[in-house]
């Protein structure tokens, strides 16, 4: 039997692969490119691609694509086979330098915000070295670029990169200024923490409103849901746990590194979570993950759900960004060092952080902001929609003796003097997470918790990578500059925690006195994604943007458009499906069953006279009484959403649906839940929530 570290990354041309089947010059090449970001010669691209070729049909692929991550969150693929015509009318198996490198795939029916016409179809694929190729079914996928004709980014990768190369620039010249000339190379890494539901497929296939936009728009809650916290870290059920098991090898097979599986709060909820790596690359396997945890879960005759709110009244499904800075030395900038000069280094690096988030709330905000994930920011299991920040215990205590220029009541009772030998050593904080921040401080990393479960990884990663990026270059132009290092060092960094310490708060989240709280420190609350859209066009944020060479400014007006269109089209489709099922399922439903107990009642009275018939008699008044109210806000839902083609630009789209279309929805799902709770059982025309969340054995 084979273990796990025998098929591990089984399917990936990675470098064990490339070290064993490609010459020593291109293979020395070849890393030139993936580390240092060198230019790939077309002979050494020609050398790789037969390499790489003869590996994959080996595995028994016969064709490649070009995998990249369009505007639409998803995945995308064109597959092209191998063959090629030979001569005596066979055929051989061919791959060239050149398609390696470059794709060109047709981009007419990808959103681009008018970043290309539509007559412009064609759109250019461009190979990601530093992600691993890999075969998934029999296709050799080739992580790559999306752009235009013109050049711009049509992609998340592209901007990711770009960002991350911002972010590395910037701390090379800061780590250059504590003497760390040997670093090359600083990365952000993520462990991105995948949560999801779990329902059968047979009770999926009955529900439109799963089917149409993957999450319930009706159901009265169960008797019994999450209150009784038994489902959080309890024992897995066997069909569950034969769908982690598969995944798991799934996953393994492509180099993902797998590592947590557990029940999450909710029933049917439950948590994928792996071991950190490179971002660009952390990207790529959280997209790939979540194609894959979808097609093995149809295997098991399952759905997996990554929509943030499948369920009212229960708690929804978010991602978890584990984010930190790892030099190409191995270390990490954010976990505090044994020495005072280490830990000099490691406060400039935190109050950066800090000051990155407190500048730029808006951009993280907007980074997050879907209709799905609307639903789930604010309530009681997420972080609410205002940015802020958790420390834990020693680090606030030693960033308040730093700006008051007091003692350090710690290990060492120190006066905190950076870059001085008076400065203590401190441990990592140990103080339990605050699971109520959205951007938590976890002993050597940022958890950014803010992030819903069907997002790509990607735009707060970019946003995250770019702010930081910024508070790098503010230190590194005024340091550069200093006669005395030490002193400007202590200065600066005193300045940023008077400056932005309104941003940490260490307390509860939920309570709605630090929303009150949270608004007199001047912190933004953003709580839907119109107005949290609104801030990538104001001049300060597209500066940051721009500067950085991250995104040009078509880039940025795209995106916005981009995002605002889906959520328009989204909550367009969650409207037109409740008035469906209201029309020709709720409705018909109901009425039938009025009908049987008008029916019935008439019968006992004709049968019995004076008899009073007390119990369907009431029910059958309250189902009228629901079936009109029913009726009467479907046809309100109508109207509304009859108004939106008229309406002049996106983003006044946006905000008419948020505040006229979205209050019609509650609207009409509240009298259809009530009378879900008193419709008998054989007249409800789809499964209940009761049978979805604990249908699965």
């Amino acid at each position: 039997m084979k273990t796990v570290p025998d098929y591990f990354g089984s399917m990936v041309f990675d470098d064990r692969v490339m070290k064993a089947r490609l010459s020593s010059p291109v293979y020395y090449s070849l890393r030139q490119t993936i580390e240092h970001g060198a230019k790939l010669d077309l002979s050494v691209a020609n050398a790789v691609a037969a390499a790489m070729r003869d590996w994959a049909v080996e595995k028994g692929a016969t064709h490649f694509t070009h995998w990249f991550q369009p505007l639409t969150g998803i995945t995308a693929e064109k597959h092209d086979s191998f063959i090629s015509p030979a001569p005596d009318g066979r055929v051989i198996m061919e791959f060239s330098g050149k398609e390696l490198i470059k794709g060109e795939p047709d981009a007419s029916s990808f959103p681009s915000g008018g970043l290309r016409a539509t007559f412009e179809a064609r759109g250019y694929t461009a190979w990601d070295p530093t992600s691993y190729a890999f075969i998934k079914g029999k296709t050799l996928c080739i992580p790559t670029a999306f752009c235009s004709y013109g050049g711009e980014a049509l992609d998340k990768k592209t901007p990711l990169l770009r960002s991350m190369g911002a972010l590395n620039r910037q701390a090379l010249r800061i780590l250059k200024l504590f003497g760390n000339g040997q670093v090359q190379r600083v990365s952000t890494s993520v462990g991105p923490e995948q949560e999801y539901f779990l329902i059968d497929r047979a009770m999926y296939d009955k529900r439109k409103d799963l089917i149409y936009t993957g999450r319930t728009l009706f159901g009265a809650n169960p008797p019994k849901g999450q209150e009784l916290d038994d489902h959080y870290f309890g024992s897995i059920k066997p069909r569950v746990a034969a769908y982690m098991e598969d995944l798991n090898e799934e996953l393994w097979k492509l180099g993902v590194l797998a590592k947590t599986e557990h029940n999450e709060v909710a029933p049917a909820q439950h948590e994928l979570a792996p071991i950190y790596t490179t971002t660009n690359i952390a990207t790529d396997h959280n997209q790939l993950a979540m194609e894959i945890m979808q097609k093995v879960a149809a295997r098991h005759g399952l759905v997996c759900l990554l929509h943030e709110k499948p369920f009212a009244g229960v708690n929804g499904s978010g991602k978890h960004n584990n984010w930190s800075m790892v030099t190409d030395t191995g270390v990490n900038l954010l976990s505090p060092g044994d020495t005072p000069h280490e830990n000099a280094q490691f406060l400039l690096f935190l109050v950066a952080v800090i000051q990155a988030v407190d500048d730029y709330q808006g951009l993280l905000r907007m980074s997050v902001a879907t209709a799905g994930n609307d639903h789930r920011l604010g309530v009681n299991e997420a972080p609410p929609a205002v940015i802020s920040m958790f420390l834990g215990d020693e680090l606030t205590a030693i960033l308040k003796a730093i700006e008051k220029d007091e003692p350090y009541n710690g290990t060492e009772k120190k006066r905190m003097k950076l870059g001085v030998d008076a400065l203590p050593r401190f441990t990592r904080d140990t103080t339990d997470r605050n699971r109520t921040s959205p951007f938590a401080f976890t002993g050597n990393k940022f958890e950014f918790r803010m992030l819903g479960s069907s997002n790509s990884i990607a735009c707060a990663n970019i946003m995250l990578n770019t702010a930081v990026a910024e508070s790098l270059r503010q230190y590194a132009d005024r340091l550069e500059q200093a006669r005395d290092f030490n002193a400007e060092l202590h200065d600066l960094i005193k300045q940023v925690i008077v400056d932005h310490k309104r941003v940490v708060f260490n307390g509860n989240g939920y309570d709605e006195a630090w929303i009150q709280e949270a608004e007199k420190r001047g912190l933004l609350n953003l709580r839907a994604t119109p107005e949290a859209m609104e801030v990538v066009l104001e001049p300060r944020n597209m500066e940051l943007l721009l500067s950085h060479k991250v995104f040009s400014e078509a880039e940025i007006r795209s995106r916005y458009e981009i995002q605002l269109e889906n959520y328009c089209k989204t909550i367009r489709i969650e409207a037109l499906t409740m008035v469906d099922m209201a029309k020709k399922q709720i409705l018909p439903a109901v009425d039938a069953y009025a009908s049987a107990l008008a029916a019935g009642v008439a019968a006992k009275g004709g049968a019995e006279p004076g008899l009073t018939c007390g119990y369907g008699r009431r029910l059958l008044k309250k189902l009228s009484t629901l079936c009109d109210q029913i009726d009467g806000r479907t046809g309100e839902l109508e109207e509304a959403l009859g108004q939106v083609d008229s309406l002049p630009g996106i983003g006044v789209e946006a905000a008419y649906i948020r505040d006229e279309v979205l209050p019609r929805m509650a609207a009409l799902r509240e009298p259809c839940d009530q009378a879900e709770a008193c419709t008998a059982e054989n007249y409800w025309p789809f499964p209940t929530y009761g049978e979805l969340l604990f249908g699965v054995k």
